[in-house]
């Protein structure tokens, strides 16, 4: 596992230089070729459907109750530049009605930017087995890009109930593979974008993922998309950064494997990221951010009905 590095902070842009020219190579992910809902008739599916924004409703047993009106529109902004990286999910209520089961911030979000079209997983709640043996057909597909594959391992994970031991043994990887294509999905979404459309090699991704503060990720990506740089080159640049007057970076310890499970039991709780970090003695911190109350208290009844 890659080591997270810290210290690439203020003086970052002016080392790197700007990002002008670049827009010209980003064009937002639209799924145009995936077909509109009508089409076909929609069954549980690990395919990407359009569906038009007035046919989708909010789920009335959504937990958040109130959204941070200025991040969604920090969403929508990222959205209108660079597409909706991760679809929503969806379930069919009727022959023009679906009721999101997942994914109602990026929705409000997308209506925010102004979409008439929503890319959608389209789902039978009922027929999980289905949907299982759906998504680990889809991943088995040759021309899925490295977002398309760690959003399948997360629906595996999320709506199929599976542990990533139990999706790595499903899909017939280990589990350091899955964990680590988890992992693109925490980073910015212009990095996702441009891992996407293969602006950047997962060989990039990983090294980024040993940056920290988001902020540099994205300019490093963007040194990458200007520069064309190789992996090898990217790793030489990001030591050269470092010891041209940054701080001396502070490198937290990998987890071990346990460690990973319990971000990822307690994580299904809460919306906002979970960090935990361990020193080589053992010891750490484990910090969780939560929108709400309603959240803290269905993490809470969750203890309670689990008797811990």
């Amino acid at each position: 596992m890659s080591k997270p590095t810290r210290g690439l902070g203020k003086g970052l842009g002016a080392l790197l230089g700007d990002s002008a020219g670049l827009e010209q190579l980003r064009r937002p992910v639209h799924y145009v070729n995936k077909e509109v809902v009508g089409a076909k008739d929609p069954q549980d599916t690990a395919d990407i459907l359009r569906i038009p924004v007035d046919m989708i409703e909010p789920n009335p047993y959504q937990p958040r109750l109130s959204f941070d009106q200025e991040a969604l529109q920090e969403l929508a902004a990222s959205i209108s530049s660079f597409g909706l990286i991760q679809p929503i999910t969806v379930r069919k209520k009727s022959a023009d009605r679906y009721q999101i089961i997942s994914g109602e911030r990026r929705f409000r979000a997308c209506r925010l930017a102004g979409m008439d079209m929503i890319p959608a997983y389209i789902r039978d709640a009922s027929e999980q087995g289905m949907l299982e043996m759906a998504i680990v057909e889809n991943i088995q597909r040759e021309n899925l890009d490295p977002i398309e594959v760690a959003l399948s391992y997360q629906r595996l994970i999320e709506e199929c109930n599976l542990t990533q031991e139990q999706m790595a043994d499903r899909v017939g990887k280990k589990r350091a593979s899955v964990t680590n294509y988890l992992r693109l999905l925490k980073l910015p979404a212009k990095v996702q974008h441009d891992l996407k459309v293969g602006l950047l090699s997962v060989g990039h991704a990983k090294v980024l993922l040993g940056v920290e503060d988001a902020s540099a990720q994205e300019k490093l990506c963007d040194l990458v998309v200007k520069n064309g740089l190789s992996v090898r080159q990217l790793e030489a640049r990001l030591k050269e950064l470092l010891a041209a007057g940054q701080k001396t970076p502070v490198v937290a310890e990998p987890l071990p494997d346990e460690y990973g499970r319990v971000l990822e039991r307690i994580g299904k709780f809460f919306d906002k990221e979970i960090s935990l970090k361990r020193t080589s003695s053992g010891k750490g911190t484990m910090t969780i951010r939560f929108d709400s109350d309603d959240e803290m208290r269905r993490f809470l009844k969750a203890l309670e009905d689990s008797n811990i």
